[in-house]
């Protein structure tokens, strides 16, 4: 798989679950968040709205730069804290629900994609 591919698969993580939280923040709280987490607050939907904004801008990041291996690296090194926030907070103190876990599923599928990705920008070096 091409260097590109997997950045393009990576960013389609971000298009993915930051588009849901743009389109549909209601539905991300009342299927994602414990109830005894949850508020009726309208803060909370616009908040929810503003982080999938960000997850986008961040997907559009993924799929038009030009990722090299250390940036695969970092990508993967700097996913790790998020494992420890969905355990934290699937586990210890649950506020998320099985469904909240989707996080935990992209973020295992970005570092498998910034795994992939490292080797194959190596390859493409070499290859020059």
């Amino acid at each position: 798989m091409s260097v590109r591919t997997i950045q393009w698969l990576l960013a389609s993580v971000f298009f993915v679950l930051g588009g849901w939280c743009v389109l549909w923040p209601s539905s991300v709280l009342w299927l994602t968040i414990t109830p005894a987490f949850r508020s009726s607050s309208p803060i909370v939907l616009i908040l929810i709205g503003a982080f999938g904004a960000q997850a986008l801008i961040a997907g559009l990041f993924a799929a038009f730069a030009r990722f090299t291996r250390a940036t695969f690296l970092a990508y993967g090194l700097a996913l790790l804290p998020f494992f420890v926030f969905d355990y934290w907070f699937y586990v210890v103190e649950p506020m998320l629900t099985a469904i909240g876990l989707l996080d935990a599923v992209g973020n295992i599928a970005m570092l498998g994609l910034c795994a992939a990705g490292y080797r194959a920008a190596g390859k493409e070096v070499a290859l020059r």
